[in-house]
């Protein structure tokens, strides 16, 4: 029982560094010249602010996506991790992660139901550390509702509340 307790925090801290080398040299940062997608995001308790920007081409595949913004450690390793997971997706297979994330993260599925549970998150699996103080969990989400806001071209500013 120790042992596995130790490889528990052990994994904990592992994904803790993901979180901070992401935070702290964020991938894929910056504006995208020419995106055929975007959208913005705001988390106006804590003042994170976003925009998400990705090139789709014909055949519905994500070929580039970068983000621009600032807010806390855990939204802009949140961006870092979601454009370094989405660039080479098609569309539906990014709205899969988002679902999956979504649902991961709040206890909840966008759509009432739960296919998403056989989507393999890989690192991603890092965000899950933020179910432990709830108010993070928006923080985590921000991007993942600029990338749905995005690829469904919705024009309105994504917010958290």
């Amino acid at each position: 029982m120790i042992a596995q307790s130790q490889s528990q925090d052990e994994l904990r801290d592992l994904y803790r560094e993901l979180i901070l080398d992401h935070a702290r040299s964020p991938r894929h940062f910056g504006k995208l010249d020419g995106a055929t997608h975007s959208a913005e995001g705001i988390n106006p308790l804590c003042g994170d602010k976003l925009k998400i920007y990705f090139s789709i081409d014909a055949d519905g595949r994500i070929s580039d996506a970068k983000f621009e913004g600032s807010g806390c450690a855990i939204s802009v390793a949140s961006a870092s991790l979601l454009t370094d997971t989405i660039i080479g997706l098609k569309t539906e297979a990014a709205l899969n992660f988002f679902s999956a994330v979504i649902s991961r993260l709040s206890g909840r599925s966008e759509d009432g139901e739960q296919p998403f549970s056989k989507v393999d998150l890989g690192k991603l699996i890092a965000l899950e550390g933020v179910k432990e103080f709830p108010s993070r969990v928006k923080c985590a989400t921000l991007a993942w509702h600029a990338l749905n806001s995005a690829i469904r071209n919705e024009s309105d500013t994504v917010s958290t509340e």
